[in-house]
């Protein structure tokens, strides 16, 4: 064999190898998607058998969080006391995602709150976004967030993979990811930038630098706003419509997770405008799910706001 075509013969193996590495990944990647959407499922579907605080409880992870009005919260002290009181949920997820680990995921989309008394003229209607991890081998919640909106949503939706392939794309790869070294910390250096960035240059402009290009943003009142230049511009008018645009915004960070894929990662706590005083002024949880990108970058993938 010659020297050229030893050289082709081996540079053609590498190709097919990476090839097939790269459709191996990309079935784990779907398996791993397909798993938390029956997680998901069946999660919503016993809420609906057994009620709301049973549900809640069989699934919550260690360590998980629910917002109330001061901020997170233990999830699983909150749903084991028993001066708990909650109306029962229904929903069905319009979009999911997961990690390349198959360790960290999101699922978002319609929500009904039932009223006590069975009255559907009085159920809530909203976007629930949950943050998933796996503990033991099996997917349990570890954070979730409600957004509610006036008026009426339908529940008649199921998410598609083909949806979050476009995020899955702008994404690190594995080598990349582990090249990196991704750390927690850097999550959460990411995750305070992007609070200082808000005063900067204002919601807007700080969400276009920071978001993915296929972005989701949840905020009260609205539906999901999907892709960078429409979610940063109703980010950019929800925070104006809220803020004095001379006060500034404290980021007070509160926990996370990082994959350890590296790759995709998830942050919460509360932004406000007075942190020093008795939170009189404009105060909202915030969940954050971000990726790490093909230019080793944190972006924001789903940002979800919840004022108290």
């Amino acid at each position: 064999m010659s020297k050229f075509h030893h050289y082709c013969f081996f540079g053609f193996a590498a190709i097919c190898l990476s090839a097939e590495a790269s459709v191996a990944q990309e079935r784990s990647h779907y398996q791993s998607w397909l798993e938390l959407a029956a997680a998901d499922q069946t999660y919503a579907d016993r809420a609906l058998e057994i009620g709301r605080t049973q549900a809640f409880l069989d699934f919550l992870g260690e360590g998980s969080v629910v917002f109330r009005g001061e901020g997170p919260v233990d999830a699983l002290e909150e749903y084991s006391s028993p001066d708990f009181q909650g109306n029962d949920l229904t929903w069905e997820s319009h979009y999911i995602d997961v990690s390349r680990a198959g360790d960290l995921g999101l699922s978002a989309g319609p929500m009904v709150s039932i009223t006590a008394d069975d009255d559907s003229n009085l159920n809530s209607f909203g976007h629930l976004v949950s943050v998933w991890w796996k503990q033991a081998g099996e997917w349990k919640l570890a954070a979730d967030m409600f957004t509610f909106i006036p008026g009426f949503l339908s529940l008649e939706v199921e998410p598609s993979f083909e949806d979050t392939q476009p995020v899955f794309n702008e994404t690190a790869s594995a080598p990349v990811a582990e090249q990196a070294r991704s750390t927690f910390q850097s999550l959460i250096d990411a995750d305070n930038l992007f609070g200082r960035s808000i005063n900067i240059r204002g919601g807007e402009r700080a969400l276009l630098r920071y978001g993915m290009e296929n972005i989701r943003v949840y905020l009260p009142g609205m539906g999901p706003a999907i892709g960078g230049e429409v979610a940063s511009s109703v980010y950019g008018a929800y925070l104006d419509d809220l803020l004095d645009t001379t006060t500034p915004i404290d980021l007070d960070h509160l926990g996370g997770y990082l994959s350890k894929s590296r790759e995709m990662g998830f942050t919460y706590g509360i932004m406000s405008t007075n942190q020093e005083e008795e939170r009189s002024g404009f105060n909202s949880n915030y969940l954050r799910l971000w990726r790490l990108t093909t230019k080793n970058e944190w972006r924001i993938a789903v940002e979800v706001l919840t004022p108290f």
